[in-house]
């Protein structure tokens, strides 16, 4: 052969080589897995976190999608996952073994946050190539949880927990879980024949329109036999129920619900719960509440939220096709809220309530000696178990349209004191020195100015009196004369200042938000009149009456003021009361306004004469504030108070009373609260 033939076999050889070897390599590739089985789980959990069940379905093999529909597989994965509120879902692969029939095996730590806490098991699933040399996974249920069948179902149980109660000092229930009774209808029961006429009869007794009626009744859900429920009454509406009860198709059951015993009378200061909105659900995600979550909306129920709080328990368990408990696989234990037991007399709180119910008016109570609050009463009120209960739209439409406004929280807002402030005025110029007891300002008639630079400006006051014009006649006759020149004499800088002691302007700490007491409208007295004006409790001068019943239980405790408090605490005695200021007055000017407020009540000329009690010593202070919109207004408002304190009481008995009514013009003024503050202390 020669060596051409040679060279050319060799090369076609060669050639050949190559091409097997490229065929070799070609199918050597194109037999490869196009896909990584890690990759793949991984992937799969990613659409879990992503609630992507459509992508999840297109990674499960050819197989397993014969054995489950897309439809199916879906609504099993999203019930499931979505059911008990996944969250942070997480698979740590910890292995990945070759088997056979092109098959891999991947093993991992699964982790998940639940309604029912933290879940942490092993597992694995296995993958399969298919025809386009893709890994699939080979999908069962056991891959959500390993001990669920297909045929299984994932229950979760709700475990209730029940809401702190408020209690008042003797232990009655202020706020509590009671039985309501929830009114529905039943559209199987209803007469045909009568069936619009009983509906607006039944719209008409519970306040609620027919259309609203109409609407729960046509909802998809309902059936002949389905209750449909339409409002929640108290258990005590028996005449309301039994004239509903005579209608075809109503039907009531017993609801638990939040109960509020004291209805009006304490629900400016109780509160009331409802369902948690958006907002504050996105503000406590983080706080375990859910979308059916109550919360304290108002009041004590708001600020003493994190105490009363219920926090339900949750049980995740598997259920056969038997219907027995099969496993369980996480359960939260319920925690009950935790009781608040308030400084609050009941009866005392009802019994003012039934006193100023009629009028627009706040009354404070507390023990002056030992800073416990006895009573918040803010009238006209409403009822917190209107808000608890459901209020249909009617029904709050009538409480935010009413004149007199029910919401208004008044003993946290604040007034013009007028003359109940003077005794805050003699105390302060006793203790700075500007003027003593016993000094005689000199008798004015009703109608005074300090010079002519007031032009035609004049104090006025109502009547005259025999003897010296000093501070105990200006108290019992309530001279605003005399407290006008007596804020001339303390000087705008030391009246400021003194009032700033007081707590003027400042915030005072309390589980609801007092509104701060304020002198002025800027940062002083514009001009001497103005100065004047507030030296009797008018000009732009604002008091609110818990900070009122903080400076005259001064009068009680030789010049401090108390701090007051509202959840109760045992052995409350002066020798452990906390003081807001101490020294605001010296004990002197506290005894001289003290025995003064006395005369004020004893005295047969004291404007409070009337309100003296047999046996019992009392301080006091009447006050009419004029608000007007300038000193030409006639058609001004009054507002009345009445402020009083018991003396020589032990520490348990000791009452200091700061009452205030607006709109007295017509009604006798201030002289309108003394019956009914003699009536709750008698």
């Amino acid at each position: 052969m020669s060596k051409k033939k040679i060279i050319i076999i060799s090369v076609v050889a060669i050639i050949l080589v190559i091409i097997a070897v490229v065929i070799g390599i070609f199918f050597y590739i194109s037999n490869q897995p196009k896909n990584n089985p890690g990759d793949v789980v991984s992937t799969y959990a990613q659409y879990i976190v992503d609630q992507n069940y459509e992508e999840m379905y297109n990674l499960i093999s050819e197989n397993s999608k014969a054995q489950t529909s897309q439809e199916d597989y879906i609504n099993r994965n999203k019930n499931i996952y979505e059911g008990i509120e996944i969250a942070n879902f997480a698979i740590n692969i910890t292995s990945v073994e070759k088997g056979d029939n092109n098959t891999v095996k991947v093993s991992y730590n699964n982790s998940m946050d639940t309604m029912a806490g933290h879940i942490e098991f092993a597992n694995s699933m296995t993958l399969s190539l298919d025809d386009n040399k893709e890994y699939k996974i080979n999908w069962s249920s056991n891959l959500i949880f390993p001990s669920l069948n297909n045929s299984d179902k994932v229950r979760v149980k709700t475990i209730e927990a029940e809401r702190g109660s408020i209690l008042d000092r003797n232990g009655e229930y202020l706020a509590t879980n009671g039985t309501a009774s929830q009114i529905g209808l039943v559209p199987g029961r209803m007469n045909e024949q009568t069936k619009d006429a009983d509906i607006s009869r039944v719209a008409e007794l519970l306040n609620m329109t027919v259309e609203s009626i109409n609407n729960s009744l046509s909802a998809s859900y309902v059936k002949d036999d389905t209750f449909v429920p339409l409002k929640t009454v108290s258990k005590d509406e028996t005449d309301l129920k039994n004239t509903l009860l005579e209608i075809s198709g109503i039907k009531i059951i017993d609801s638990e619900e939040r109960i509020y015993p004291l209805g009006e009378s304490a629900s400016q200061l109780v509160g009331y719960i409802q369902p948690i909105s958006a907002e504050e659900l996105a503000e406590k995600a983080d706080e375990g509440y859910t979308s059916s979550s109550l919360i304290g909306k108002y009041g004590l129920e708001r600020y003493y939220e994190d105490t009363l709080r219920a926090v339900n328990g949750a049980e995740i368990y598997i259920e056969d096709s038997e219907g027995n408990k099969k496993t369980s696989i996480a359960t939260l234990d319920a925690k009950d809220g935790t009781d608040v037991k308030l400084t609050i007399d009941s009866t005392l709180q009802q019994q003012i309530y039934e006193q100023f119910k009629e009028d627009e008016s706040a009354v404070v109570e507390i023990n002056p000696k030992t800073g416990e609050v006895l009573a918040l009463v803010s009238c006209p009120s409403f009822d917190s178990n209107d808000f608890s209960l459901g209020m249909t739209t009617a029904d709050y439409n009538a409480l935010t349209q009413d004149t007199q406004n029910p919401l208004f929280n008044r003993y946290l807002a604040t007034y013009a004191p007028g003359s109940s402030f003077k005794p805050i005025v003699g105390a302060i110029g006793l203790t700075n020195g500007s003027f003593t007891a016993d000094e005689n300002f000199g008798t004015s008639g009703t109608r005074w100015q300090n010079d002519s630079s007031w032009g035609d400006f004049y104090i006025t006051t109502l009547t005259t009196y025999s003897g010296p014009a000093n501070l105990r006649n200006a108290l019992i006759y309530s001279d605003n004369i005399y407290f006008a020149k007596a804020a001339l004499k303390i000087g705008s800088d030391k009246f400021i200042e003194s009032l700033k002691n007081l707590g003027f302007n400042e915030n005072i700490e309390f589980p609801q938000t007092i509104s701060k007491s304020s002198y002025s409208n800027s940062e002083g007295f514009t001009n001497e009149t103005q100065l004047a004006n507030s030296g009797y409790g008018q000009g732009e001068m604002l008091v609110n009456p818990i900070h009122m019943a903080m400076m005259y239980s001064a009068f009680v405790n030789e010049g401090n003021m108390i701090m007051p408090y509202i959840e109760y605490k045992e052995n409350a005695s002066s020798a452990n009361a906390t003081y807001y200021k101490e020294g605001v007055f010296t004990k002197e000017a506290a005894e001289t306004i003290r025995d003064d407020l006395i005369q004020v009540v004893e005295n047969p000329g004291g404007t409070a004469h009337s309100a003296q009690i047999e046996g019992k010593t009392i301080a006091g202070k009447t006050g009419t504030a004029e608000i007007k919109d300038s000193k030409d207004d006639t058609e001004g408002t009054e507002v009345g108070w009445f402020n009083a304190f018991t003396v020589n009481e032990t520490d348990e008995n000791s009452r200091l009373i700061i009452s205030m009514v607006e709109n007295v013009k017509g009604k006798g003024g201030s002289h309108y609260l003394l019956p009914k503050v003699k009536a709750i202390l008698e």
